[in-house]
């Protein structure tokens, strides 16, 4: 199964690993992993009947000692694991070699498929960055990815990045032995609860940071600019990349179609879901007042806009009435008003003066100054 699965990865990818039994490919050799192997595994237990058993032993073993009984179930949790990490995993719960891949990706859309007796969910966890006010280039949520691997007597869980820890989701199924009792698959919905309800707990945090621009948007002085909001945009578009797209799982799972569950734990899943489309519907609503604030926004700049062209227009008005006078007096007529007078200059700037004042005064009065 292994020598199989790392030639098919290897076709595919373009990977360049040592075979099983230490020979090498014809290639060159192979690329320094950017983790030793065996530092990927987390946790590794034997349940039984909802109760973990004592011992450290290899998951060979271990789910050898689950087949003997219908009440066990192995659960492996894998942290950034190399690809020799997954193909030892995949030798021994004999898992297809595209979910392996898709395990390993990067970047993995959330899904559910089905391998023979295999389940393969992707689910992308978030979590919600602190800070204390939104600029153009805050980060305001960071997301990771959970891929699990559910079958009849195993689970595994493989986390990418930093994000979506699983610890204190296994300390808090270990307490709850009835609910662990229930298999596999209690162990995916417990994953899945809590990244729903981190889900939860971001759309919460993200209002708040909403109120706090829509406040700015909205005040006199305008203190939300517009890359404020777009920078609200995008971090809203990443986590409506994790919620969304997990919709469709969740209601394959539902279904009955796909996977078989009891009905406590499809009870359970139905929860989840309900809880997710709460957050899919808070998205939506997110979206429409960003798109309302940077209408606003920009209706706001636009008035500026009109305001300092009304008051240019203003200080040309007045400055027009000036230069027709000096206009006027700058013809080379012989025969001019009060061009003999004694006080024509002083008077001509009385004038100008006078008039200067009574515009600017009615410009003042009418809102254009």
């Amino acid at each position: 199964m292994t020598e199989r699965w790392y030639w098919h990865m290897a076709q595919r990818r373009g990977w360049r690993l040592p075979l099983p039994g230490g020979t090498q490919p014809a290639a060159s050799p192979p690329p320094a992993e950017p983790r030793r192997d065996g530092d990927a595994v987390v946790d590794c237990a034997l349940y039984v009947g909802g109760v973990r058993q004592a011992g450290a032993r290899d998951v060979a073993e271990l789910f050898a000692e689950a087949r003997t009984s219908p009440e066990a179930f192995v659960w492996i949790g894998l942290h950034d694991p190399t690809a020799a990490d997954m193909a030892r995993v995949a030798e021994v719960f004999d898992l297809h070699p595209l979910a392996v891949e898709d395990a390993l990706s990067d970047d993995q859309r959330p899904k559910l498929e089905r391998y023979e007796e295999t389940a393969f969910l992707a689910v992308r966890a978030a979590s919600y960055i602190e800070h204390t006010e939104v600029t153009d280039t805050s980060e305001v949520v960071a997301t990771g990815s959970v891929r699990l691997f559910v079958g009849e007597r195993f689970v595994v869980t493989v986390r990418r990045g930093a994000i979506g820890g699983l610890r204190a989701v296994r300390a808090d199924l270990e307490a709850n032995q009835a609910l662990l009792a229930q298999g596999p698959w209690a162990v995916v919905h417990a994953v899945c609860d809590r990244i729903v309800d981190v889900y939860l707990q971001i759309a919460a945090a993200f209002q708040r940071d909403l109120d706090i621009v829509e406040t700015q948007v909205l005040s006199r002085e305008g203190g939300a600019g517009i890359g404020q909001i777009y920078q609200l945009k995008r971090e809203l578009v990443e986590f409506r990349g994790a919620v969304l797209p997990l919709q469709q799982p969740l209601a394959t799972i539902l279904d009955g179609r796909t996977v078989k569950l009891t009905k406590e734990i499809r009870r359970y899943f139905r929860d989840v879901a309900d809880h997710n489309t709460r957050v899919a519907d808070r998205i939506g609503g997110f979206d429409d007042l960003l798109n309302s604030m940077l209408q606003a926004r920009l209706a706001q700049v636009t008035v500026d806009q009109n305001n300092d062209m009304r008051k240019i227009a203003s200080w040309a008005a007045i400055a027009a009435l000036q230069t027709a006078f000096a206009g006027i007096y700058g013809m080379n007529f012989k025969f001019m008003p009060e061009l003999e007078w004694r006080y024509g200059y002083p008077g001509l700037l009385i004038v100008m003066l006078t008039t200067s004042a009574l515009l600017y005064r009615y410009l003042r009065k009418s809102g254009w100054l």
